[in-house]
Formats: structure tokens, sequence, C-alpha cells
């Protein structure tokens, strides 16, 4: 009987002692955790519908900077209309999941998903009309006029960025006057500026050579990405595979 007496004694000594441990480290229980997943996000191109068309799956995302340390600016200009023809047919608008956009922001955000880069939207102190007639009226007026007109939004830190992708419509066969006022604005002697253009069926016109006159010690690429504007809504994937091709090193 002592035996089992003694025995019983040691085995309710090493409980109490193996409790006490744990109380010691807190209490708590500590599991290894789960490695994350290494399946990439799929990235979705736009589904079918024309220029500005029946909202595309998957669209680009909103504007939002890769970060500090980026070399590659996505700076682009346009003014989305916002009557006459629906986003299926002709407008300079693309519906999206995230809500409507301009054509070349829609562009400009491909091709940041394709390389990253920081977006940067050219705006200007002036509004531009929303309708389709008017706007083509005031932007040959300001052709006519060699107008300048005054940027309400400033790139910060341009000596960071290397590479510098300039979206616009072409307007009149010529940039749109704001680009004229920004390629005015800045230096960018020893980048190089990666054009892209949405039109009405004249691609670039001489933009090129007008952007190579306005920035003459940048390397203007002339292998640049060009978009009817009934096609936009479908050229997404487009735009990220011609931007990801590109040797930016």
């Amino acid at each position: 009987m002592k035996r089992i007496y003694a025995t019983l004694l040691a085995l309710s000594m090493t409980m109490v002692l193996a409790a006490c441990g744990a109380a010691g480290n807190g209490g708590e229980t500590t599991s290894t955790p789960e490695p994350p997943s290494t399946q990439e996000q799929e990235i979705q191109s736009p589904s079918p519908a024309p220029d500005s068309g029946n909202a595309p799956t998957g669209s680009p995302s909103e504007d939002v900077p890769s970060g500090e340390g980026s070399h590659i600016l996505i700076a682009y200009f346009g003014v989305p209309e916002t009557d006459g023809t629906d986003t299926v047919a002709n407008a300079s608008r693309v519906a999206t999941e995230d809500g409507v956009v301009g054509n070349t922001q829609f562009i400009a955000q491909a091709i940041q998903q394709a390389v990253g880069g920081d977006l940067f939207a050219i705006e200007t102190v002036q509004e531009y009309p929303g309708t389709h007639d008017p706007l083509l009226e005031f932007a040959y007026n300001e052709l006519r006029e060699d107008a300048r007109p005054e940027l309400a939004s400033q790139i910060e830190n341009l000596d960071q960025y290397d590479v510098i992708f300039l979206g616009y419509p072409n307007w009149n066969a010529d940039l749109p006057m704001p680009l004229y006022t920004f390629l005015e604005s800045y230096d960018f002697a020893g980048k190089t500026i990666v054009p892209f253009v949405t039109h009405g069926g004249s691609g670039f016109s001489r933009t090129i050579s007008t952007i190579q006159s306005l920035q003459p010690e940048a390397t203007v690429r002339e292998d640049g990405f060009s978009v009817s504007r009934g096609n936009v809504a479908n050229a997404a994937q487009d735009a990220m595979d011609w931007a990801s091709g590109l040797d930016l090193a």
C-alpha cells in the first residue's frame, strides 16, 4: 500500500510541475503558420466591348502609385466625353468594374499593370466641354490660337524618373495643347519618352516628331502604342504586351 501511495504522489507532483511550466510560457499554444499562397493574382483583360463599351471585366486598376523609388512615370491627358454615344460606340471613355474612365487613363492603367511605375494625370485649370461637338470646336480654337492652357497638376521628384510614358488623344492631327504646356514646362533631357495615343483613325499623325522637337535632349521612342478609340476597351492586354516587350533598362 505504501508503494502505491508513493507512486501516486510522484505522479501528482509531475503533473503540477508540468502545469507550472505551461503557465510560465503565458499559456500560449503555438503552431506553425501555413505558408502564403504562391499563386499569382490573375490579370484579366477587358471583356469584348469596343472603345468604351460594356463594362470590361477585370479592367486596369485605379490610379495607385507603385511607391517611392520607381523610375517609371506614366503621364496621360484626356477629356472623357459625357454625352452623345454611350460607352459602347465611339465614346472617349471606358466603363470598367471601378467606374467610367477616359480612354487614355484606361491605357495608362494597363501599362502600369505591365511595368509598374507611377500614374500622373495631366490636368488643366480650365475645364473642357464634356460634349463632343463643343469639345471639337474648343480644341480646334486652341490649336488655331496656339494656346498654352495652364496646368493644375505638377510632377514631384521628376529626377527620380528615367522613363516617361506619355499618353494623349490625337486632336486635329496634333498634340492636345495642354501637352505643349506640359512638354515646355519640364526638362526631360537624358530621359526616355514613350508615347501612346488614342485616336479616331489618324494614329500618331506627326505627334512623335513634335515631341522630339519639344524635348530634343530626350530619347523619344518611335515604337509607341496607338489604338483607335473604337478598340480601346479591348486593348488592355495589347497595351500590357507592348509595354512588357519594351527594353526599359
